[in-house]
């Protein structure tokens, strides 16, 4: 890829992307949401076309995107077969091919026989690079150690989307491609789903590029991490051969340059202003020389004193540097501890016997977060997190048990799957903020004088909440949906996979303000 550019109608996404990736190259893309990871991968997929520049691709493409989209009847069973036709048609050739030889080897047509052996060797060299006699039982274990459905005939409408992710994912690994395309692919894995991807990725034969948010993935796999956030000269930068830790210390060393860069040139920008006041002072009104002065000299003193003002101006913006404004920075909000008049001698949050009827059954295990508490809610795909999360967060009934909140006490709930494009999809993200705001105050859940405004939190330019929500990608979308959680200056957070679709950066800034934070 070279000096690659693209971009939509009035709205630039991608300039001056450049690397290189030979077979074994894992490549990591990173960078803060709506800077155009997925883009880039659409680009290398070959579904989007560059508006300048140079993209090569040689050998099979395969991507693997953050959603699928379900047309008609499909099952399970025809993402298996479409991912494993060519390992089979693969196999065909080369039984056809061998038979052939075998047929010749007999006869005395040496021209014949060169041309099947030719045919033969061609056949074995894509059946080793395939290894088609491993095929299907590739694609079961992938399914099993994924934990996606194995059932065939299971239609993909019938699942949940990290279901479907599941499925299609294991499918794209089984088949092999000679460039793998990966759009955050641990965002619906488990632990030993990401262990399982981790083993396969280290050892692919091809060529990998992964848009990820995982710090542990990006360690682990990557040959280098290519940071699509614009630098300081416009550009992304490649970091070859570099850890996650080495790049993220190159990255902020880069960026304290940048911002103290920024500072230095606004403070120049706000001298040069008040030097311009100064030497134009009295220019605004007629000017006068001083009081005595002949009067046909007023005139050319007049002319002299804007031409020396003239030459400030060119002197000082000649030494100036055009700097681009830094990228955002998260500024968490100081989250209270505790509802007025609680003491916090009593848990913040109890339920115990929770059962939710197909989903979740605790009999007997009580679960209570104190003031300023962490609780770390784990286990296998399926087992009933996002559930218990729900109920938690009084969104959904439990058939048993008992839940209790001690008064006063505000929750802030970022789910799993939460996508604002629904009945806020035509809304701008101010005009959806402050409605969630109204809702809630109708509902006695915030305190007007706590309310978190969306613009001071870091998450999104002013420019990103004056657009439509639709028009924001998921990555931005997911950062709307953090900034709702906090909203009302919760004293609980409850956030299911709150990394999801955020970027690397964001998510050690998150982190960091985690562990500081008063709420539980």
């Amino acid at each position: 890829m070279r000096d690659l550019a693209v971009g939509y109608p009035g709205r630039p996404v991608l300039s001056g992307v450049s690397f290189r990736a030979s077979a074994g190259s894992r490549i990591g893309l990173v960078g803060e949401n709506g800077t155009g990871k997925t883009t880039l991968l659409r680009v290398l997929a070959g579904e989007l076309a560059p508006s300048a520049g140079e993209v090569r691709v040689v050998g099979s493409v395969v991507a693997v995107a953050q959603e699928l989209a379900v047309e008609g009847a499909r099952t399970v069973g025809h993402l298996v077969e479409e991912a494993l036709a060519e390992a089979h048609a693969a196999a065909a050739e080369l039984a056809a091919a061998t038979g052939e030889v075998d047929r010749l080897s007999a006869s005395e047509e040496p021209g014949r026989v060169q041309t099947a052996s030719a045919r033969l060797a061609a056949a074995l060299a894509r059946a080793e690079r395939l290894q088609v006699w491993d095929a299907d039982r590739r694609a079961d274990e992938a399914l099993t150690r994924f934990g996606a459905p194995r059932d065939r005939s299971r239609e993909l409408a019938s699942l949940s989307v990290g279901e479907r992710y599941r499925v299609r994912l294991a499918c794209r690994v089984a088949q092999r491609p000679d460039v793998l395309l990966l759009d955050e692919p641990t965002n619906h894995l488990d632990v030993g789903g990401i262990d399982h991807l981790t083993e396969q990725l280290r050892t692919w034969p091809g060529v990998v590029v992964i848009v990820t948010h995982d710090r542990r993935l990006l360690d682990d796999v990557m040959t280098a991490i290519l940071d699509l956030d614009p630098s300081m000269d416009g550009r992304p930068t490649l970091y070859g051969e570099s850890s996650y830790a080495t790049y993220r210390f190159q990255r902020a060393a880069a960026l304290r340059r940048w911002r103290a860069r920024y500072s230095a040139e606004r403070k120049r920008a706000a001298a040069l202003a008040a030097r311009l006041d100064e030497a134009y002072e009295g220019l605004s009104d007629e000017w006068r020389p001083p009081k005595g002065s002949q009067k046909h000299r007023r005139a050319t003193r007049a002319r002299i004193h804007v031409k020396a003002a003239d030459r400030l101006v060119e002197r000082l913006e000649a030494q100036a540097v055009d700097v681009p404004v830094p990228p955002l920075e998260l500024s968490f909000p100081d989250l209270p501890a505790l509802p007025p008049g609680d003491d916090g001698s009593h848990p913040l949050l109890e339920v115990r016997g929770v059962h939710v009827p197909g989903r979740l059954d605790l009999p007997g295990v009580r679960v209570d977060l104190p003031a300023c508490g962490r609780l770390l809610v784990t286990g296998p795909n399926g087992a009933g997190k996002s559930t218990l999360l729900a109920v938690l967060a009084g969104t959904l009934p439990s058939a048993r048990g008992v839940r209790h909140v001690q008064p006063g006490v505000r929750f802030g709930l970022l789910g799993q799957d939460d996508d604002p494009t629904g009945s806020d999809a035509g809304r701008t993200g101010f005009e959806a903020y402050a409605a969630h705001a109204l809702a809630l105050l109708e509902r006695g859940l915030l305190d007007p004088g706590r309310l978190v405004p969306v613009a001071a939190l870091g998450l999104l330019t002013e420019e990103d909440l004056e657009r439509p929500l639709s028009e924001l990608s998921v990555g931005q979308r997911r950062r709307f949906e953090l900034a709702r959680a906090l909203l009302a200056a919760p004293h609980v957070l409850l956030l299911d996979e709150p990394t999801n679709h955020l970027s690397v950066a964001l998510v050690d800034e998150l982190t960091e303000a985690l562990v500081g934070t008063s709420a539980a």
